[in-house]
């Protein structure tokens, strides 16, 4: 059976009956640490994504989502708490949009990036990335498809370290471009990647432990939310 993964992708400025759904069902540790933001972006950011996260789980999980607990787990990647720990989580944010996953059998990362004007993103892929891929970076057409080239690179390689729980300084050699499947240089393993869907100026990938193939849906902007299990 292939494993399935889910991913919502939502703007950071939700409608406001969206918004206040989002803040409804964090726990009281999710609360406090949305509070001690002093930016008041960076607080709306965290509650839009810990909310959303919540969400897509609870549909999974046919469970509340304010009834869900995360522990800390191996390497210290947050996991669902029993018994929900069969279902893996991630999540990312980068500009005004946020990315949430659910993976049902394996180990799931999720990254978005915003594709930030005024960077050089040849000198960066030439200081980080292996040489092949600072060179496919540096090929770009345009300062546009530079930025994209590097872009969607970044995504992958931290979707992959997401999945693993790893940091994502030693891993940023890792080859992932034109790759299905891509070893993970700390902790060691293969995982399988994809590009993600994403809006116009975002890229996006996600990753799953393991080389076998998984089946993905992901969904863009906040729709519909999830419905609440009672």
């Amino acid at each position: 059976m292939t494993d399935l993964v889910r991913v919502w992708i939502v703007p950071v400025d939700a409608p406001p009956e969206t918004a206040a759904r989002f803040a409804d069902v964090l726990d009281a540790s999710e609360r406090g640490r949305a509070a001690a933001f002093l930016n008041p972006r960076d607080r709306q950011r965290f509650t839009a994504a810990h909310g959303a996260l919540r969400f897509l789980a609870g549909q999974e999980l046919n469970t509340r989502p304010g009834a869900l607990t995360w522990i800390s787990g191996r390497h210290g990647k947050p996991e669902l708490a029993p018994p929900w720990s069969g279902l893996h989580t991630s999540l990312s944010h980068s500009g005004y949009m946020i990315a949430a996953a659910v993976s049902t059998g394996r180990p799931v990362g999720v990254d978005i990036q915003h594709l930030v004007p005024g960077l050089d993103p040849a000198a960066l892929a030439a200081r980080f990335f292996p040489s092949d891929e600072a060179a496919y970076v540096a090929a770009g057409r345009d300062a546009g498809a530079r930025a994209d080239r590097f872009a969607q690179l970044w995504a992958r390689k931290e979707a992959v370290v997401k999945a693993a729980g790893g940091r994502l300084w030693p891993n940023f050699a890792i080859a992932v471009h034109g790759r299905d499947v891509v070893s993970c240089a700390e902790p060691q393993a293969a995982y399988r990647v994809s590009d993600l869907p994403a809006p116009a100026g975002f890229r996006g990938a996600v990753a799953l432990a393991g080389a076998a193939p998984f089946a993905l849906t992901a969904t863009i902007g906040p729709g519909a939310v999830p419905a609440m299990a009672s």
